[in-house]
């Protein structure tokens, strides 16, 4: 079926989809590595994959190949006659919605596709709304939700933030804590910007995030709260930093038996989860 469809390249010239920089686009029209990136969220058995941001579709072409049924959240109206072409080309296996992915619940919307118990979420994500939309996946309640894996490309810089621990304190922070508590997540490999039409300016990375079904016990507006506290004055020791949450930081770090002279950066997933719940517990 996707050989009947025309070259993506030519999709674009007749549609007028230039890449906007305002909606963080960069399109991908290398078939070798839409398909690796499908390959790698798969194998599918008919999984409902959420994509965010498909632009003119190769990624969505790449996932409906494999054997996935998508459901393309896109925000620009423009790429939408694109999509109804693939749609045309796979009956049923491909829902459009057009909005804003941080405004849509996504688990709701794979629900609603008939994935009770099992989805996916695959996406080259637009650069300029990707570490919001991650943590508000990571952050949702109730915990698991209905997605088994998180296949998603970022910018280099932030898959190194993403995947870090103390040992890497220049990339550890907020996003790494959040991330480490509530998945397990891997860089499964970098995409050059050569590969983007328009390229961007640094090399990207595909991220997968495996969700743990019973992280730490610990209220993840709690987590939020400590994690950007603490690392909002990161060269300070948390004595200081912790006080702009309003409340006793010596106390705070005590319940939690931490140290009032450590950094953000010295404290592990584990120790943030102490703190948030001494936060929580006040």
């Amino acid at each position: 079926m996707t050989n009947a469809l025309p070259p993506l390249r030519e999709v674009v010239l007749r549609h007028g989809l230039d890449a906007r920089k305002a909606l963080g686009q960069n399109f991908l029209f290398d078939l070798n590595l839409t398909g690796r990136i499908a390959r790698a969220a798969g194998p599918f058995d008919d999984t409902v994959v959420v994509e965010i941001g498909p632009g003119p579709g190769g990624l969505t072409r790449a996932l409906l190949a494999q054997g996935a049924r998508v459901v393309a959240i896109e925000r620009d109206a423009r790429c939408l006659p694109a999509l109804a072409e693939i749609a045309a080309h796979y009956p049923g296996r491909l829902a459009i919605v057009e909005g804003d992915a941080l405004e849509i619940d996504v688990a709701a919307l794979a629900r609603a596709q008939g994935a009770p118990h099992g989805a996916r979420i695959c996406a080259n994500l637009p650069y300029n709304v990707a570490t919001a939309l991650l943590a508000r996946w990571i952050e949702v309640e109730p915990w698991p939700s209905v997605f088994d894996r998180y296949v998603l490309m970022f910018q280099k810089e932030v898959a190194l933030r993403i995947v870090a621990t103390p040992a890497q304190r220049a990339d550890y922070g907020r996003l790494a804590v959040l991330c480490g508590w509530r998945t397990k997540a891997r860089i499964l490999f970098d995409v050059s910007p050569a590969a983007f039409t328009p390229p961007p300016k640094v090399t990207s990375s595909v991220v997968e995030l495996i969700p743990n079904p019973t992280p730490l016990p610990c209220d993840a507006r709690a987590l939020s709260r400590v994690t950007q506290a603490a690392f909002g004055q990161r060269r300070k020791m948390l004595r200081q930093s912790l006080k702009s949450l309003g409340v006793d930081a010596g106390g705070l770090l005590a319940r939690a038996g931490i140290e009032e002279t450590k950094r953000a950066e010295e404290i592990d997933v584990a120790g943030f989860v102490a703190l948030a719940n001494a936060f929580a517990a006040q």
